[in-house]
């Protein structure tokens, strides 16, 4: 089985597969301050939870945009799976060619992310990530990743709006029942959830504009289902979409 993992800055993505099948996925909060052994009980009990032991992995890839935990992983690969993973980063088959003006600069889960669109839908297409940020990446038909935005994520302009306003409560991000919100939970709600949806329109409005011939959106990320339930801007939903692309990059690259 392959272990599949990305090292976001608000989680982790774990996920095994058996061939070509996901056969499991799990988020972990990252943590900047836990060791190998740490992370490795918890993959262990993970992997419990479904019948799965370590010595069933026979491959390891991953992805991170925190390099000092994703050193962390690597070192727990070695340590307890008795590997190194493939790492995404130079030198690495990805099947993506990167256009923009200083490469280096594309996060390896945005690399990741285009070569999953193209391999599951082809191109031209746009891949929305609601993370902790939220970027959008353009495909080419070829599968050249073109370039994007990036916009702050809804979690984090939640938390900003509420830490910076000292009358303002927490809310939990759902589904508004109306624009003009009864109540400061309601309103806030409205504002945010339906906020993000005029921002993703617009984005992706002015880069289908700008691209001009008509392009496959895909979203992906922990708020993807709810965003999208608001808007026909969106495709289709693929909430598995970086652990595919660590697949397909790990096909590329074992031989």
């Amino acid at each position: 089985m392959l272990l599949a993992i990305d090292i976001g800055n608000s989680n982790i993505v774990v996920g095994v597969f058996e061939k070509d099948k996901v056969k499991a996925t799990w988020r972990i909060a990252t943590g900047v301050h836990r060791m190998w052994d740490e992370y490795a009980i918890i993959l262990i009990n993970l992997l419990a939870t479904r019948n799965l032991k370590l010595s069933q992995i026979d491959g390891v890839v991953m992805c991170s945009v925190v390099p000092p935990i994703g050193h962390v992983w690597e070192e727990m690969s070695k340590r307890y799976i008795g590997m190194a993973p493939l790492v995404v980063g130079a030198g690495i088959k990805t099947g993506v060619r990167i256009t923009q003006d200083n490469p280096r600069e594309v996060g390896a889960d945005r690399v990741v992310h285009a070569a999953a669109a193209h391999h599951l839908y082809g191109g031209p297409c746009i891949v929305i990530d609601m993370g902790t940020a939220t970027t959008f990446d353009v495909v080419s038909k070829e599968g050249d990743h073109l370039g994007g935005a990036i916009a702050p994520g809804i979690v984090i302009a939640t938390e900003a709006l509420t830490a910076r306003t000292s009358a303002l409560p927490r809310i939990d991000l759902v589904r508004p029942k109306r624009a003009i919100g009864k109540n400061t939970v309601a309103a806030m709600q409205s504002g945010i959830v339906f906020g993000y949806v005029g921002l993703i329109e617009g984005i992706v409005k002015r880069i289908k504009q700008e691209f001009g011939s008509p392009m496959k959106v895909i979203a992906t990320g922990g708020n993807a289902a709810l965003i999208a339930e608001e808007t026909k801007i969106i495709d289709t939903v693929e909430p598995d979409l970086i652990l595919i692309g660590l697949r397909v990059i790990w096909e590329m690259n074992k031989s």
